[in-house]
């Protein structure tokens, strides 16, 4: 019983030696597996955009790391319908570059900002309605 187990574990272990041999020195498709993996192992450290899109298996935009309007740098998500429901963002050099999210209704009007305020960055929530606008300082 234990040279069976014995036997088990070395063919198992051998044959994983020799797939992986086989994977990393196979020629598919005109490209070395190798070069592959050696390219993975070392990215590249910067890469830089104006924007960054994040888009559904049908192309459209859910999601986009860009700069407003403003110029502020912001975090974009929107809903299937292609709304922007919610913005984790700075606002402009002017406003201070306070740091803010912004909840989007589904008219894409601000219901609900939560964000920094004042001298010495008081937390202001701004929840908007229908009926108007009312302010809460934290």
């Amino acid at each position: 019983m234990m040279n069976t187990t014995i036997a088990g574990f070395a063919a198992g272990f051998l044959g994983g030696v020799i797939g992986a041999f086989a994977f990393t020195h196979l020629d598919t498709g005109g490209e070395l597996l190798p070069r592959a993996s050696a390219a993975a192992m070392h990215p590249q450290e910067v890469i830089s955009a104006s924007r960054f899109q994040l888009t559904d298996p049908g192309g459209k935009l859910r999601a986009e790391l860009a700069l407003s309007a403003d110029g502020g740098p912001g975090l974009f998500f929107f809903d299937s319908a292609g709304r922007n429901r919610l913005v984790l963002g700075l606002y402009s050099a002017a406003e201070g570059e306070a740091p803010s999210v912004v909840l989007n209704d589904s008219q894409q009007r601000a219901a609900g900002i939560f964000r920094l305020f004042g001298p010495r960055d008081t937390p202001v929530v701004v929840l908007k309605s229908q009926a108007g606008i009312g302010r809460c300082t934290v």
